[in-house]
This record gives structure tokens, C-alpha cells and sequence, in this order.
């Protein structure tokens, strides 16, 4: 097990869509007070069904927050991974099953909880085919290039591949809200 210290202060989190990302860094900057930025936030448009923006209307953006001392980044990009990996102190890669995170997807879209931790400002609508879509096909095509990414950037990382792991390491860090299998699923 890794300790919150051996970390450093700046932290990425990485991984498909649906697998506890934004939530684990919501409660990791909450316990080591410090800034947090969800790139879907950065990578869509408020008030919309999830629109992307262009990746350089906020690739500027991205890379002066990475400058900070500081922080807790969640989301995978990997157009801009290399700057961040080579700012990042630790990097945590939720590796997990993307039928688990499809099914993960379902559940939240059914509750459409919309205060959720890197959840887009107004959004009209939390489901769309496209990203099941992506979870299915393209997110195992892409896992690859984020592998090398990784490997290449030389940066420490944990790696877990499903939400037992994280539900441990959730204990073992003291962060003020557990996943469990049952969360997930509920």
C-alpha cells in the first residue's frame, strides 16, 4: 500500500469514464487541502448534453493549472498527458472493467445526480450512447496509448483494476467516503 505522504502534491488520476475518478479526487484534495481540477469540466461546455469543446480552446488552461505547486487532476486526455505526467509527483490509474464502468454509467445516469464531484455546471443531459459506445470499444484501443504514455513519462503510479482496491485504499487513506461494490451498483 502506498501512504497519502509518498505521493507528493501533485496527483493525477486516470482511467475510463465511470470508474471514480472525480470522486476520489474530490475526496483526496478535500483531505490533503488542495486544488482540484476535473478536465471534463474543462473539456465540455456548461448548460449543454456534454458538448465537447475544441482540445485547444482549453489546452491553455490545463497546462497554467498544471504550473501550480499543487494539485489533484482527474481525467485521461491523452493529447495532454505528457505535460501533466512530467509536472506529476504520483499518478493513480483506475484500470477497471469497462462493463463495470458501462454499468456504473447506467446507475448514474438513472439518478442523474447532478452535484456530483466533476459533474458538467447544468448539464442537460448525463446519458449518451457515444460514451457507452467509447467505454465498449474505444477506451480498450486508447488504454494502450495511455500505457506507453505512462510508462514513458517515468512518474510512480498505482495501478487498480477494480473497485475492491479502490474501496481498500479508500480505508487505508481515511477518505471520508468509501466505494463499495454495493455503492457502485446501487
Amino acid at each position: 500500500m502506498i501512504y497519502l505522504e509518498e505521493m507528493g502534491q501533485r496527483i493525477c488520476i486516470i482511467g475510463p469514464s465511470n470508474s471514480g475518478k472525480s470522486t476520489l479526487a474530490q475526496n483526496l484534495a478535500e483531505k490533503l487541502n488542495l486544488p482540484v481540477l476535473h478536465l471534463d469540466q474543462l473539456a465540455h461546455i456548461p448548460w449543454t448534453n456534454w458538448q465537447r469543446r475544441a482540445n485547444e480552446d482549453w489546452l491553455e488552461e490545463h497546462d497554467q493549472f498544471i504550473k501550480n505547486p499543487a494539485w489533484v487532476i482527474d481525467g485521461t486526455y491523452s493529447f495532454c498527458m505528457p505535460q501533466r505526467f512530467q509536472r506529476a509527483t504520483f499518478v493513480i490509474w483506475l484500470d477497471f472493467n469497462s462493463l463495470i464502468s458501462v454499468f456504473h454509467y447506467f446507475k448514474r445516469s438513472m439518478k442523474n445526480y447532478k452535484l456530483r464531484p466533476g459533474g458538467l455546471e447544468n448539464a442537460t443531459n448525463e446519458f449518451s450512447w457515444k460514451l457507452v459506445h467509447y467505454l465498449l470499444f474505444g477506451y480498450k484501443k486508447n488504454r494502450t496509448k495511455h500505457i506507453a504514455i505512462l510508462y514513458g513519462a517515468n512518474v510512480p503510479f498505482i495501478r487498480m483494476d477494480n473497485f475492491n482496491q479502490l474501496n481498500q485504499y479508500y480505508n487505508y487513506w481515511h477518505l471520508p467516503k468509501k466505494l463499495t461494490a454495493n455503492q457502485v451498483l446501487n
